[in-house]
């Protein structure tokens, strides 16, 4: 039977225990308490309110819930009994008792344990009065500048004093100024140690012990271990400075022997003990222990963990390690680096918004959430420590750099987090070799590896002129071979902007080949040239061979679709210069034309000439930054499903359709001399391009409605709340390319064009007039909002503003108890550009259910408000009510919610609360429609939409919709039919609502805007 369990924490560890414990086939559900804004809805995971200080209402609260395993993860409830009270209460947790947790929470008591069994440690002094330490500081024959506060102060009571003053004024500090309350009334003085310091855990069934691979955190604030001390700012796992063969002293010199003697004392230790260790010239020596997962340490350490932890938490209750080893992965390395509150460890502001997580996780690493907390569907910082990215890769140095590229990703204003985190590995991994090139992160051998796998597709690009050989000083092209009589020379370069940072997201390389060279191409399209050769220069800070190769690879390729040649180009590892895991592009083309063929035509284009407007494949490579922008505003990552394109692709896979490839296609229209001018529609948009191909004295009337506008720019629009101009000034709107043409000639051109590619005439070439706009865009916004041209006046935009506001759109939240067929419809409806509905939030009364799962794919925040949990029906409104509320929710949808709501709740939300229900109303209300109709004999029956009232199924129907009753019919074969029909009622009733043609009145009826 699968078991749920329940976590005690809130913090980044709790996070990573839950994440580990959900991955257990024999686990059901994860509770966490209090948990984060990580933990609130993930899968089997979630949240729990219950109180974790009260062990007697926890107690009970296990028992009602059939939690069959608690797990604690901070020391203070182990110190405060929480194992025992519950054990004694017959609820099964993980953790060592409070006699044994006294290792941690007492470092008077473990000095004294360490003595007394022989445990190798610092020397030291317990003290209970000030002048007594004070004295021993200045009067001991070793450094005594470590102050201990003896109890549990957060992993923040130890002070590393610079010599006897301040070692004294650090006591004072605790003991009289009562820094860390009455976790100070008793001060440990230790000798300060020399070496490196690293944590050794290890699982305890009280007589066997099982190491974890070693770990290293870093406590000091800042890069360089400088700054105050903290509770840990990072770590990684495993340390190479640990050896298996000082691994195995460590376990036999430290675990062993304190797990012995804590039995040998009547306090048999279970749990997860953890040594902090000092690697001194003299050997190994203890700092201190904790008795449970460290804090980063457990976000490196689990990640590694190839067993089932929940298996290995049971083999260590029940004393079955001896015979069931947990397993590791032997060839991974993990890193973890902490970003906290600016301030931390000090005072901090709370509450900043944090952004770009989905888009992290996304790229493969794991975010453990710490002090974080939801508000209005964000994500928000609600403490010191707030988050750790973490990342597992087969080497040290590449998840040092993939953690990096992680926290570099995340928008969070004012985060603090260290740069050099693992900087004492990679010291001691450089310390016994000399160095290389390589060293300084320029890797040869790579390049040339490189330069061997793209020698082939440059080669397949050869064209008359040039054979495209790599590997010499500089390329040639025989203008002559190629053709030319009277050539005038043409060159572009180009880059394609931040649709990198989409690229590198997705790990999808291969398409910035072709963006690349069309921008280059296109450009010099505009000139009336051929493409001829074709330059790259690919930078980054550190070469990955592999992305290198898919990027150049997709740039041979392009070179071949736009007749040019690859003919060289130039790879630049810089390091330090990029971030990990990024790089640019740049490329140069170099195209010909004949002399008398150069476009335009300046002095043959006139008033009256029409404009014929070539497709584009979506957004090409410009205005990427705004396009991020407006999906990070709709909380949409790059792995969604799209609200646009085609069905099934995601986000990332839309937007990284490749720019349009123009010139096989042109060339021989532009060569015909029927074109006078043609413009590339690229950065700038409509209405800054098609001017540059222009006399100065003719102005572009452009009408939108005669050409198709792919659904991106639609959704763009919409979401982003983007004027017209914006829109026109920033995208192509749906078209790459303008050739001009005079009206005699349009007709065939259009022709020729659209027996390859879609095209139109979408305008015509006027006078300017004074103070007039160079190009007018006719009904864009009705084109974007797929209503066509407007029916009366048109709608204008030139650079001056918008015709009118942004559609406004009513915030919607659904409640669900199950798969969510009926939200599904819901939410395809509102993804229609056209849409008066925006759904911002779905609650469900059950965790785990496959409706969350259609929610978080469409990038919907949820809620789960288990009803469960409430000990009344008005105390479970009242939470729905408020979640609600936090949305900003105007309207709600019962989408297969299967609670009755109270009188009160259904008041309130009077005329803003919709239902279906699977009959045609009034008949056949409550449960069983469908076989009360089959009972009845009707013929037919269908489905209603309707405003909730407090009686059951009886409010003002908005929305029906037929189903005719077949012979033969099932309940189960009806029912199909049935929900096909409430598929289309409900979204359609939810228009209704949303867009304020229908409303209730106050005596409960319909009432239908007039038109």
């Amino acid at each position: 039977m699968a078991e749920k369990v329940l976590v005690v924490g809130g913090g980044g560890r709790e996070h990573a225990l839950a994440w580990k414990l959900a991955q257990s086939e024999q686990i059901q559900q994860v509770l966490v308490a209090p948990g984060n804004a990580g933990t609130a809805n993930c899968g089997k995971i979630s949240n729990s309110e219950v109180s974790v200080s009260n062990h007697t209402i926890l107690a009970q609260f296990c028992k009602d819930h059939h939690v069959g395993l608690v797990v604690v993860g901070p020391e203070v409830p182990l110190a405060a009994g929480i194992i025992d009270d519950l054990t004694a209460a017959g609820v099964p947790c993980f953790g060592p008792s409070a006699k044994a947790a006294q290792l941690e929470a007492s470092k008077s008591f473990s000095k004294a344990f360490m003595e007394r069994h022989g445990i190798p440690t610092a020397r030291y002094g317990s003290f209970t009065d000030p002048e007594e330490a004070c004295k021993y500081i200045r009067t001991a024959d070793f450094p005594a500048l470590v102050v201990k506060a003896s109890g549990l102060a957060a992993g923040k009571g130890v002070i590393v004093a610079k010599d006897q003053d301040e070692a004294c004024e650090a006591v004072m500090d605790i003991m009289k100024d009562r820094a860390f309350g009455a976790a100070g009334d008793t001060v440990v003085v230790e000798e300060l140690l020399e070496g490196e310091e690293v944590s050794c855990l290890c699982f305890s069934d009280g007589s066997t012990v099982f190491p974890m691979p070693p770990a290293q955190d870093h406590k000091r604030l800042q890069d360089g271990d400088l700054g105050p001390n903290t509770g840990g700012m990072g770590a990684y796992c495993p340390t190479p400075q640990v050896s298996q063969e000082l691994l195995q002293e460590i376990k036999e010199r430290v675990l062993q022997k304190t797990v012995d003697g804590m039995k040998e004392e009547g306090t048999p230790y279970v749990g997860v003990l953890y040594a902090g260790l000092m690697l001194t010239k003299q050997g190994i020596k203890v700092l201190e222990f904790n008795c449970r997962f460290g804090d980063p340490e457990c976000q490196v350490i689990l990640p590694l963990l190839k067993s089932d932890l929940y298996e290995v938490i049971l083999n260590t209750i029940n004393g079955r390690l001896a015979s069931s080893a947990p397993v590791w992965h032997q060839d991974s390395s993990a890193v973890t680096v902490v970003m906290a509150s600016e301030g931390y460890p000090g005072s901090y502001k709370k509450g900043v918004q944090i952004t770009g997580l989905t888009q992290v996780q996304d790229s493969g690493l794991q975010v453990f959430h710490a002090g974080t907390a939801l508000k209005d569907g964000s994500v928000v910082s609600s403490g010191g420590r707030v988050l750790t990215v973490t990342a597992v890769k087969p080497s040290f140095e590449a998840a040092l750099q993939a953690a990096n590229q992680g926290v570099a990703a995340i928008g969070f204003p004012g985060a603090v987090y260290r740069r050099d985190i693992g900087h004492r590995a990679i010291a001691h991994l450089n310390q016994h070799r000399g160095l290389t090139y390589k060293d300084s992160g320029v890797d040869i051998a790579a390049g040339n590896k490189l330069v061997d796998m793209i020698k082939p597709l440059a080669k397949a690009t050869s064209r008359a002129g040039c054979n495209a050989e790599l590997g010499g000083f500089a390329g040639l092209f025989d203008l002559k071979a190629a053709g030319f009589t009277d050539p005038i020379l043409v060159s572009g370069t180009d880059g394609v902007g931040t649709k990198l940072k989409i690229a590198q997201a997705c790990a999808q390389h291969s398409g910035l080949g072709q963006d690349l060279v069309a921008m280059c191409v296109n450009d010099i399209l505009a000139q009336g040239a051929e493409p001829l050769f074709f330059l790259d220069y690919f930078s980054c800070g550190r070469l990955d061979v592999n992305v290198a190769a898919s990027v150049v690879g997709g740039i041979a390729k392009a070179c071949e679709m736009a007749g040019c040649a690859l003919l060289g180009g130039e790879t630049a590892e810089m390091p330090g210069v990029y971030a990990p895991g990024e790089y640019d592009l740049a490329g140069f083309c170099v195209g010909a034309v004949e002399r008398g063929a150069l476009l335009p035509r300046l002095e043959d284009i006139t008033a009256g000439d029409m404009l014929i407007g070539v497709a584009s494949s979506g957004v090409h490579s410009n205005g990427f930054s705004l396009v991020r922008k407006v999906l990070e505003k709709a909380g949409l990552s790059y792995s969604s499903p799209a609200p646009f394109g085609k069905s099934g692709q995601t986000v990332g896979e839309v937007l990284l359709t490749p720019t349009k490839i123009y010139s096989r296609l042109l060339l021989p229209i532009l060569h015909s001399g029927s074109v006078k001018a043609y413009a590339h529609i690229t950065g700038g948009g409509l209405l800054e391009n098609i001017p540059r191909v222009l006399p100065a004295e003719l102005a572009v009337d452009l009408d939108a409605s005669r050409w198709s506008i792919p659904a991106v720019f639609s959704w763009l629009h919409r979401e982003g709340g983007l004027s017209e101009e914006e829109m026109a000034r920033t995208f192509n709107c749906g078209l790459g390319a303008v050739l001009v043409v005079s009206p005699l000639d349009a007709q065939r051109v259009l022709l020729q064009l659209q027996a390859q590619e879609d095209a139109w005439i979408v305008g015509s070439l006027a006078c300017k007039q004074p103070g007039g706009e160079p190009v007018v865009v006719r009904n864009l916004k009705h084109s974007l909002l797929g209503e066509g041209a407007a029916s009366n006046q048109e709608a204008v935009v030139g650079q001056n503003g918008d015709s009118d506001k942004p559609l406004k759109r009513t915030k919607v939240g659904v409640l669900i108890s199950g798969t969510g067929t009926n939200l599904q419809a819901l939410i395809e409806q509102a993804k229609r550009p056209s849409s008066s509905a925006e759904i911002v939030v779905v609650i469900s009364n059950r965790p785990g259910v496959q409706g969350l799962k259609r929610a978080s794919l469409a990038g919907i925040q949820t809620r789960v408000v288990d009803h469960k949990l409430y000990g009344s029906r008005s105390e479970f409104d009242s939470t729905i009510d408020r979640v609600l509320e936090e949305f900003g929710v105007e309207l709600v949808c019962l989408a297969g919610f299967m609670r009755i709501l109270t009188g009160p709740f259904v008041k309130k939300w009077n005329g803003k609360l919709l239902n279906i229900h699977p009959s045609l109303l009034p008949s056949f209300k409550g449960v069983n429609a469908q076989k009360q109709a089959l009972q009845a004999g009707v013929r037919v029956a269908g489905c209603s939409v309707h405003f909730v009232a407090e009686e059951v199924d009886a409010g003002a129907i908005i929305v029906q919709e037929a189903v005719p009753v077949l012979s033969g019919d099932t309940e189960e074969s009806l029912s199909d039919r049935i929900r096909e029909a409430e598929h289309r009622a409900f979204p359609a009733a939810l228009e209704l609502v949303a867009s304020g043609a229908v409303r209730l009145s106050e005596d409960g009826h319909i009432m239908w805007k007039s038109s």
